[in-house]
């Protein structure tokens, strides 16, 4: 299937590794020149460099740290300026913490409210106006499933992406009539860097060896496994695509059919 994405410019935060890394690789490989940015300069620049050897696309790196304002608004800068235009937008920067609130501090919900939604909002600010003036554009916000199913140790994440989601929907109620569309694609457990991470936090509050940890996840899901990055990266690039443009406000689950919250099944 021809995506008709050749000579598109898209933009993804948080790049330079996970998810984004898939996405802008997978992306580039059906014909986008790609902006990305991530916090780090070393392994930005080093995604970047593999994506150009294997796609032969232009790709154009900004280092930025989303939690500040001036990052925000110099990444989508620089990038239109650059490129002259922005077609996609791909927000995916951030994480935020896991836990049970009584051991959870400020600094998580500041954590994951400063980087998983206004590290959204930031790019969202800057890149609509452009989107609009050159009379359309896509939006992809990369949220999470935890906004729309309760878990307690899941708290920080649900709250944030319970907010993206609403972002999502009003914007795209807002934007629509100016050719601009906006999806969240909301993933469940995903094979990353920091998925090991995860497993050892999770490990760690629910008092459970590494090993068993590690399987409620698959034991959550319907198909018997975790995502993997390939599987959300093309997922996206489809919805990036003109050929998805009209599906606007939509929220879309990537997450094997995942009922219970990964603690109920530490519980049986």
């Amino acid at each position: 299937m021809d995506l008709q994405l050749k000579g598109k410019i898209a933009l993804v935060t948080g790049g330079s590794e996970g998810i984004g890394k898939g996405i802008a690789r997978a992306l580039a490989r059906e014909g986008c020149d790609i902006a990305m940015c991530a916090r780090r300069k070393e392994p930005l620049e080093a995604t970047a460099e593999e994506i150009r050897k294997q796609s032969g696309r232009k790709v154009f790196t900004v280092p930025a740290d989303l939690t500040r304002e001036a990052d925000a608004r110099n990444f989508i800068e620089s990038a239109h300026k650059h490129f002259g235009r922005i077609d996609i937008l791909v927000n995916n920067a951030g994480s935020a913490p896991g836990g049970v609130i009584e051991t959870l501090g400020e600094e998580a919900w500041q954590q994951g409210l400063q980087l998983k939604f206004m590290g959204y909002v930031r790019c969202l600010k800057y890149a609509l106006p452009l989107m609009r003036k050159q009379g359309g554009g896509r939006v992809v916000n990369l949220i999470g499933n935890d906004g729309v199913k309760e878990s307690y140790w899941e708290i920080v994440p649900g709250a944030c992406n319970a907010a993206g989601q609403n972002l999502t929907k009003a914007l795209a109620s807002r934007y629509g009539r100016y050719g601009i569309s906006l999806c969240a694609v909301n993933p469940g457990p995903v094979r990353t860097e920091r998925w090991t991470g995860l497993v050892k936090a999770m490990s760690r509050d629910m008092k459970l060896p590494f090993e068993q940890a590690d399987k409620l996840a698959p034991r959550s899901i319907p198909l018997g496994r975790i995502a993997e990055v390939e599987e959300c990266a093309n997922l996206v690039a489809y919805l990036a695509s003109p050929l998805a443009h009209f599906v606007n406000g939509s929220m879309i689950e990537i997450d094997g059919g995942q009922q219970k919250p990964l603690m109920d099944q530490a519980r049986g």
